[in-house]
């Protein structure tokens, strides 16, 4: 999500306020599909749930789950990658530290842009909360043994903050993104605006930052950055960022961008060879027509094939936060590309 450090706590207010208000009137209010226009969203990956800022997708014996931003952290579950169900919240009750890092959290359960990741026979659920244009921010992990619900050990349990920002920091705890190296270790991609993304290890023992004081560094930079996802394929691993201005519906400005780098801690450099730090960042998905927006990477690896899931704004909704699902193909060169007809 888009954090502008320049909004007045009023405006913050109203901007929350209508983003609820426009994905909720968003089903009654669309205007009935074009023909063409739908066509073409289902090429491009369209699925049928409105989601905002959705986690990598991940797999629990024979479902797929994924998490998305909202009350509670929303949940859905899907047998085929298709047809997406609606699942149980996360969280019904605040988690304790969140009062605590930040106070001015109204209301206590919209949490932003999860992620999450199968680890050790357990999912580490990462999540953070903040308020509209302040860094006054922190990351929080929630673990469980099974995503099914009606499994007998199912039960999130909170694990309290992984990492906190105030306002004298220069970057923002939040947009979490959860990976492994290459020998395993784990990591945590983070950041909105001000300085950018940052990354941290983790223990991958409690899912906690490895000590309170491990670095922190800086992996890219630019006047509008958020959303970062890191992938490692052959060799490489791929950052992934969006550029652009989110939840403004079908005037969206989002698009995502892309480096690599041998290590996971940078740098990471583009296309051209200009450091992601510096401004680099190799578009790799804008608007298409009616696929408006894209954002908030994530991919998922089944057997031999590839999958980009990332949220749009849709205008047959209104301009609503909307899922989408495409094929990832990997070029000769060894650099991404997003397919269509996410179908198999």
């Amino acid at each position: 999500m888009i954090f502008n450090r320049f909004v007045s706590g009023a405006s913050a207010l109203l901007a929350l306020t209508l983003l609820f208000a426009l994905d909720a009137a968003a089903q009654t209010n669309a205007p009935p599909d074009d023909a063409a226009v739908a066509k073409r969203l289902a090429r491009l990956g369209k699925r049928s749930i409105r989601a905002h800022d959705p986690s990598t997708i991940v797999r629990d014996q024979e479902e797929y789950w994924l998490f998305v931003t909202g009350r509670g952290v929303p949940s859905f579950h899907s047998k085929d990658l298709q047809t997406w169900i609606s699942g149980p919240p996360v969280f019904t009750n605040q988690p304790p530290w969140v009062a605590g890092v930040i106070p001015t959290n109204r209301p206590g359960l919209n949490f932003w842009a999860p992620d999450v990741i199968a680890l050790g026979g357990r999912y580490l659920l990462y999540y953070s909360a903040s308020t509209f244009g302040k860094n006054v921010s922190g990351i929080g992990l929630a673990t469980n043994l099974t995503l099914d619900p009606s499994a007998p050990g199912y039960r999130w349990v909170d694990c309290g903050a992984v990492v906190r920002s105030t306002a004298a920091d220069n970057y923002n705890t939040i947009d979490p993104s959860v990976s492994q190296d290459a020998e395993g270790g784990l990591w945590l991609a983070f950041g909105s605006f001000w300085s950018g993304i940052k990354l941290i290890q983790l223990d991958p023992a409690t899912g906690l930052r490895l000590t309170p004081d491990s670095p922190v560094y800086s992996l890219a930079h630019y006047s509008s950055i958020e959303a970062a996802c890191i992938y490692h394929h052959e060799g490489y691993y791929y950052l992934f960022v969006n550029w652009g201005k989110c939840c403004r519906g079908i005037n969206s400005t989002y698009n995502i961008r892309m480096g690599r780098a041998r290590r996971i801690t940078g740098p990471y450099l583009d296309q051209a060879g200009v450091d992601l730090m510096a401004g680099g960042g190799t578009l790799f998905l804008e608007t298409d027509g009616p696929f408006i927006g894209p954002g908030h990477a994530g991919i998922l690896r089944e057997g031999g094939r590839y999958w980009l899931s990332l949220h749009f704004y849709d205008p047959t909704r209104g301009g609503a936060g909307t899922l989408a699902i495409r094929p990832l193909q990997w070029g000769p060169d060894g650099w991404p590309k997003a397919g269509e007809t996410a179908r198999h």
